[in-house]
């Protein structure tokens, strides 16, 4: 009886030296249900420790059966196995030397301690072009790679003698390829897409018109620009101006992606490519056998035959066509890769600046304004007796007036764009009143630059006037005028709204340059160099003399020595039916009606002998 209070009296001062139970949970019998769900004593903070420390705990519970009749019971003492070891009636725990290690379970680290810390990084920022590129096309479907291939063999064919016919050529399967691309990732093209493709065709037809290469490389790389607009289908200034560069950045991705169509299509079904590679390697052999047969049979045929298929220069010419047949391949899948999934270049562009306060963004520019009346005051009497001015001028010669006012007047013209396109950014916006300040400032402003680019377009005619065209002196008059139709854009943005303006000018200039290469400039600079000798000035012969193919008719019209010393250095080269422009045919046509002299035109040139013009 007293054995047993006793037991019952160390059992409770056990409890108490325990501490207070938690009150609504009841406690876990030992070996019983509950008992998995203890916490364990310590964090573990490396993944590979906890999960081994898990398992180990879980096969020392699988190793105590439940209800078994020693999980409980108490020792001689009378105190609970299961007793606390802090508890003052413990037992010592019995030395086994002979037991297994428990496995290692490292204590998680103090907070004042210099132990392991985990923390979670950071995510790295995605990538810039993934908010706004598409997701990979699927692979091509035939029609798709039957286009780039007809391109790269065109390309390897056509482009190697120069560009004329053959860009207009090649251009075709580019525009197919685009075509089925778009239609098998189920995009429909726009009404937009399909004027911006039909201008850059339009600008190929500067090179099968004129034979100047500065005309043709500008048409060249506006209709490249212009189909990338039309691919991309952007409508802001981020997009219209990165359309162009994202051709170039999907190249990589666009020949993985050929290449995966290829693998798929040569792998069999019912639209293997097998067939059809035999096909033509078939056709390719008959029409060589036999060609080759019916050209020596009869000469005439050999010579339409020979001005038909290029000539790759007995095979010394074989690496550069293969080159260009690559090059005309990764156009090709790069350009159906953007119609099938194109970048969405818009969203990278910048949101509108910090508004700032009216006096704040107002007042450096109505200072502007000012400053750009004064000037056009003064420039008022150039633009209504400007040749009087200039001489009566003291020392002030037309090549000082003219070469030095045009080009800072060339440059205030775009730096004044550049102001426009900041202040726009960060003009007041909270209300009416606002934007008429805006409207008024900044219309002023424009207005005052298109009297600006008036000055330096009027400095630049009186120095033509007196020393004739040049290509240098042509090129920046049109581009002078051109950034005065940029000004009137904007003029109108800020009458009908701003929505418009990054596609009207990029318009304005694909124009501009079409305008400018069916012009024919070199016919332009020939005809006003012949003008001023009429009039009794000097002709420059040596620099008429390497102007291109489009001069040619102009100068035919001078008379004998000079003729010949003007025709003798410009080259009509003898090209292909695909590489040969209208201006390089009609002047083959007049140079062989009237063969080149042979005179000492070095001797006519140092003379300065300037015989009369028919």
């Amino acid at each position: 009886m007293s054995n047993g209070v006793e037991g019952n009296e160390e059992r409770r001062r056990a409890a108490d030296a325990a501490g207070p139970e938690p009150q609504g949970v009841p406690e876990p019998r030992p070996g019983g249900p509950d008992a998995a769900a203890e916490p364990e004593p310590a964090t573990l903070v490396k993944a590979g420790t906890a999960d081994r420390t898990e398992a180990g705990a879980g096969a020392k519970a699988d190793e105590a059966p439940t209800g078994h009749p020693d999980a409980a019971a108490p020792d001689a003492s009378g105190t609970p196995a299961d007793a606390p070891p802090d508890s003052p009636n413990a037992p010592d725990a019995p030395e086994t030397p002979n037991a297994p290690d428990a496995p290692e379970t490292p204590d998680a680290p103090d907070a004042e301690s210099d132990g392991i810390r985990y923390e979670r990084l950071p995510d790295a920022p995605p990538p810039i072009l993934d908010g706004v590129r598409a997701k990979p096309p699927a692979p091509p479907g035939l029609a798709t790679l039957v286009a780039a291939a007809v391109t790269a063999v065109l390309s390897g064919l056509l482009l190697g003698d120069g560009l004329a016919v053959n860009a207009l050529i090649l251009a075709l399967p580019l525009a197919a390829a685009a075509w089925f691309a778009a239609r098998q990732a189920g995009r429909r093209p726009r009404r937009s897409s399909l004027c911006w493709g039909a201008g850059g065709l339009a600008l190929l037809a500067v090179p099968v018109w004129s034979d100047a290469e500065w005309p043709t490389l500008l048409a060249v790389l506006a209709a490249a620009g212009l189909g990338a607009l039309a691919l991309h289908g952007s409508r802001k200034w981020s997009g219209v101006l990165l359309a162009p560069l994202g051709l170039v950045l999907v190249v990589r991705r666009a020949l993985v992606w050929g290449w995966r169509g290829v693998r798929e299509r040569t792998a069999g079904g019912g639209k293997d490519l097998g067939p059809m590679l035999r096909s033509v390697l078939v056709a390719v052999v008959l029409l060589v056998v036999f060609g080759g047969l019916f050209a020596a049979a009869d000469q005439a045929f050999a010579d339409l035959l020979g001005s038909l298929v290029p000539d790759v220069d007995g095979g010394s010419g074989v690496p550069w066509r293969l080159f260009l047949a690559v090059l005309g391949t990764a156009a090709a899948l790069a350009v159906a890769h953007t119609a099938a999934a194109p970048t969405r270049w818009d969203g990278l562009g910048p949101g509108p600046g910090r508004a700032r306060g009216r006096v704040e963004w107002a007042l450096p520019l109505v200072l502007l304004d000012l400053l750009f009346a004064a000037f056009v005051a003064v420039q008022a009497a150039v633009l209504l007796r400007g040749e009087d001015v200039v001489r009566a001028s003291n020392g002030l010669t037309y090549s000082e007036y003219a070469r030095e006012g045009f080009w800072q007047l060339l440059f205030a013209t775009v730096l004044t764009l550049a102001v426009i396109s900041v202040a726009v950014r960060v003009a007041p916006r909270s209300g009416p009143r606002d934007q008429l300040l805006v409207r008024a400032v900044l219309g002023t402003l424009c207005l005052l630059t298109l009297v600006v680019v008036a000055s330096a377009v009027r400095r630049m005619d009186l120095y033509m006037g007196e020393y004739g065209l040049t290509r240098l002196r042509l090129s920046v008059v049109a581009m002078e005028l051109w950034l005065g139709v940029v000004v009137l854009l904007i003029l109108a943005a800020g009458v009908f709204g701003a929505r418009l303006l990054p596609r009207a000018v990029l318009a304005s200039a694909a124009v501009a340059v079409l305008a400018f290469g069916l012009a024919s400039p070199d016919k332009l600079i020939a005809e006003s160099n012949l003008d001023a000798h009429r009039d009794g000035r000097t002709l420059d012969l040596a620099y008429l003399s390497g102007l291109s193919a489009d001069a040619v008719p102009a100068l035919d019209r001078l008379d004998e020595p000079l003729r010949s010393c003007a025709l003798r250095s410009i080259a009509v080269p003898g090209a292909p039916w695909y590489a040969t422009s209208l201006s390089q045919a009609r002047a083959h046509e007049i140079l062989t009606a009237r063969p080149v002299r042979d005179h000492p035109c070095r001797d006519i040139l140092t003379d300065d002998i300037y015989p009369s013009v028919r």
